[in-house]
């Protein structure tokens, strides 16, 4: 029981990674022996109509043994999208007028509007 306790209870080592809806968390923790592995954590919120909402999570585990060549291939893969595509964000969630777009594309420009005044409404 005191194994579980202190597999369950003790931060050893933590940071955190806010990407709008996103979540990373990167956790040090201890194996039974008392040995360290990395977890990465998505976290990835989903807001319902009637404002609720739920997270969804993936886990990642990572052994001491697999950390230099994970670095090197998060780094190959990392540089290859930097080369190919460059380092501005090329996504519709991220265009600087994109909401002004989508707007725009939702009521038309010059579209029609009923004018009506909230004195009218009691």
């Amino acid at each position: 029981m005191e194994e579980k306790e202190f597999l369950d209870n003790e931060e050893i080592f933590s940071k955190v990674l806010r990407a709008g809806r996103r979540t990373y968390f990167f956790d040090v923790r201890a194996t039974r022996a008392r040995d360290y592995y990395l977890t990465i954590t998505e976290s990835k919120k989903f807001t319902h109509e009637d404002g609720s909402f739920h997270y969804k999570k993936h886990k990642i585990y990572l052994y001491k043994e697999d950390f230099e060549l994970f670095k090197e291939i998060l780094n190959e893969m990392t540089n290859y999208v930097f080369e190919e595509k460059g380092e501005e964000v090329i996504s519709e969630r991220h265009q600087k007028d994109f909401k002004k777009t989508f707007y725009q594309e939702q009521v038309g420009v010059g579209g029609s509007f009923t004018n009506f005044d909230f004195e009218d409404i009691k």
